[in-house]
């Protein structure tokens, strides 16, 4: 007979560590000294230096935790490693408050950088961002962004010009078509309208800024008139972004996190808008196509997929400061698909809650994606169950913004997640 009814516990936040804690009924004085002992921490840090390695070894291992370094580093072979600490966040903070005492400089930098890294992800600030008329609370919520494309090339086949080419851009029909589907997307669970007019997916063919603008203003502006909800251009070009904020549009989507056009962030600084920056290391020579898949990225090397793409990221976190965005209006996207294999994104999505440490909103867009297809051997029309797959992970996994093709459904998915997610 099985008297004490043994069982583990997930608990993968503070929160979910809390609530159980509580639930054997705790000492609430006793559960806040019990939380940092209570959570595993595998907190990674590259390029420290062999001495300052050895030296956080020492502290950990102070703590009854431990780090690991390079078998070279150890034996005293190479002069820098990359470092893992292995410990409960007490252990992991106790060694950091020591490490900002030391003489080594470069330990005292860790430890300022790796502090705020694990306040971000363990004890994010809740903050609020205003996206045109509306408050968006982040961590209430997983948030649904529908997707309005208005170009003949889209790799879903939900192009709005479809077969009319630039005849039919900016034409009565294209327009009405697209308020219309914009607004049903409202009225199904869209919280955001993204509007673009330039197809971006493997081996798509670039438009120049005039045939783009010629696409999404009259939208935009139809839109406006329709509706208050918050309105993204999606786009990378500083011309078309400014035309479009003018035409009513209250943020930024740029798939290129404002690195390919050097006018676009000193534009939404000057504006004050929100922006999200996208991760992307597409290039036409790793884009193969398949007729029925559609494209795909092949060949793609990162040294650390997860570790590239938040220093990546962090990179175009500081150019946009740098260049007056502030901070709070900065929303991060790991651009799947986007010069990732079918591999690295099926892991970017798996590890999605490792972009936590960089302190700011995530968006992730899986929808209708290749690497759906080629996982399942289904074209673009056919992904529904696999992109509802995807975005019930990504709101797991911690996305505040899922974008979607498929509102009805995917905010369902969304809510849904949010509902299980929030059960305790």
């Amino acid at each position: 007979m099985n008297r004490h009814n043994p069982r583990l516990l997930r608990c993968d936040t503070s929160e979910e560590l809390r609530a159980a804690l509580a639930a054997v009924g705790a000492d609430p004085e006793g559960v806040a000294a019990m939380l940092p002992k209570g959570r595993l921490l595998l907190l990674r840090l590259d390029g420290v230096s062999t001495t300052g390695a050895h030296i956080v070894k020492e502290h950990m291992l102070a703590w009854e935790a431990d780090a690991a370094l390079s078998a070279g580093a150890y034996r005293g072979m190479e002069a820098t490693t990359d470092l893992l600490l292995l410990g409960n966040e007490r252990a992991v903070r106790g060694t950091l408050a020591a490490l900002r005492e030391e003489a080594l400089p470069e330990l005292r930098a860790l430890a300022e950088e790796a502090r705020g890294a694990l306040d971000n992800a363990l004890a994010p600030e809740r903050v609020a961002l205003r996206i045109g008329r509306r408050a968006f609370v982040w961590g209430e919520r997983a948030y649904i962004m529908g997707i309005v494309n208005v170009t003949p090339d889209s790799f879903s086949g939900d192009g709005l010009l479809g077969g009319a080419g630039e005849a039919g851009a900016g034409g009565e029909a294209v327009v009405d078509a697209a308020v219309q589907q914009a607004l049903r997307m409202l009225d199904e669970g869209a919280d955001i309208l993204d509007v673009g007019g330039e197809s971006t997916r493997p081996g798509g063919q670039p438009v120049d800024a005039e045939v783009e603008a010629s696409r999404v203003l009259p939208v935009i502006e139809a839109l406006r008139r329709e509706t208050d909800a918050p309105i993204s251009i999606d786009t990378y070009k500083a011309s078309v972004a400014r035309q479009a904020l003018d035409a009513g549009a209250d943020m930024i989507n740029d798939v290129w996190g404002m690195a390919m056009d050097p006018e676009l962030a000193p534009l939404a600084a000057r504006r004050g808008v929100p922006v999200v920056l996208m991760h992307n290391r597409s290039k036409p020579r790793d884009a193969a196509q398949e007729a029925r898949l559609g494209g795909r990225y092949v060949g793609v090397k990162y040294t650390d997929l997860l570790g590239d793409v938040i220093r990546e990221l962090g990179a175009l976190i500081e150019a946009a400061e740098e260049a007056g965005v502030a901070r709070e209006r900065i929303i991060v996207d790991p651009g799947i698909g986007f010069g990732k294999t079918v591999e690295q994104n099926l892991r970017l999505l798996n590890h999605l809650d490792a972009l936590r440490v960089l302190g700011l909103p995530i968006l992730a867009g899986p929808s209708r994606k290749s690497f759906i297809g080629y996982t399942l051997d289904l074209p673009p029309e056919e992904r529904t169950e696999g992109t509802a797959a995807a975005v019930a992970m990504a709101v797991a996994r911690g996305a505040d913004i899922v974008r979607v093709h498929d509102v009805r459904v995917m905010a369902r998915v969304a809510r849904m997640t949010d509902a299980i997610l929030r059960a305790g």
